[in-house]
């Protein structure tokens, strides 16, 4: 019985030593390994960070950057090839999409915050956006007191609005939300005059702003309503991929080579219309680049 009892405690300690391994084996760089693909969550008109060329194919600062951290992943799991999957997504089904498994790393403008943390994973910050508000030029409005009895456009599952309501200077301002469906909808909404407002990203509006017919039409307007870190976003609780991620990009950051390529996508022409989108990388990017972080959002309202 007693040689039973060692056999057994042994059997038992074994087990337990092979359960954290199992777990690394079931995760996301096994799938790509075992498959010989991988799926990047891509967004269709997320200004210069993710958006479409046509053609089913995709472009930006993050979908550059996930290029970047996929070939280094192709390379540490000493694959001769990896086929990249592209598949759009949207503010709404992201992060379903991620839980599922229908994409492995979405590559986006996901706001890393600690709500969002429950339920995904999110690679150190490679952008940090400021929250404002696009009006058309000749409207008259200049800040948030202005949007009372107006209607404010914002994307379907996203936290502009949210924001908005939540700034002191909006105290007694009552407005009405209108929903795009996607980040070009929206601005369609503010277009068409169906809005006076919408409200997202600074970056996301300057690159519809710049994509538009008269982009002079239009301008950013008002006080910033948050800053926020934007994050390639992944499964919860893998972190062996986690760590090849923040790798690939922490050598991109200590390079320099991060700051060349958000200038290709932000300070240069870009397809498909040869426009330029003409915002310079903020102190906020540029600091998140220096001492690399996944904080998330709160960490910057306390600033």
């Amino acid at each position: 019985m007693k040689a039973m009892s060692i056999i057994a405690a042994a059997v038992m300690a074994a087990s337990v030593i092979a359960l954290p391994a199992l777990a690394q084996d079931a995760g996301t760089l096994k799938k790509i390994k075992d498959s010989g693909a991988v799926t990047m969550g891509v967004r269709e008109s997320s200004g210069g960070l993710s958006f479409t060329v046509g053609d089913g194919k995709f472009a930006g600062f993050h979908v550059e950057l996930c290029q970047h951290v996929l070939a280094d992943i192709q390379k540490q799991l000493g694959m001769a090839r990896l086929d990249v999957k592209y598949q759009p997504v949207t503010s709404q089904n992201r992060i379903p999409l991620m839980q599922n498994g229908t994409i492995d790393i979405e590559c986006g403008s996901t706001t890393n915050n600690t709500a969002r943390q429950k339920d995904v994973a999110f690679a150190v910050t490679t952008f940090v956006e400021e929250v404002r508000i696009a009006t058309k030029a000749n409207s008259g409005i200049t800040s948030i007191s202005q949007l009372n009895g107006r209607n404010v456009a914002t994307t379907t599952g996203t936290t502009s609005v949210q924001l908005l309501r939540k700034h002191e200077r909006a105290t007694g301002v009552d407005f009405k939300e209108v929903f795009g469906k996607d980040h070009a909808d929206s601005f369609l909404l503010l277009e068409s005059g169906r809005a006076d407002a919408f409200v997202m990203d600074a970056q996301i509006l300057a690159g519809l702003i710049a994509k538009s017919k008269t982009p002079g039409d239009y301008k950013i307007v008002g006080e910033v309503l948050n800053v926020e870190p934007i994050n390639i976003m992944m499964r919860k609780d893998d972190p062996a991929f986690k760590k090849a991620v923040d790798d690939s990009l922490i050598k991109l950051m200590k390079s320099g080579e991060i700051a060349k390529i958000y200038d290709k996508w932000f300070m240069q022409p870009i397809p498909p219309a040869n426009v330029r989108i003409g915002l310079p990388a903020s102190d906020a990017t540029r600091a998140a680049w220096a001492n690399p972080n996944d904080k998330p959002a709160e960490d910057y309202a306390k600033k």
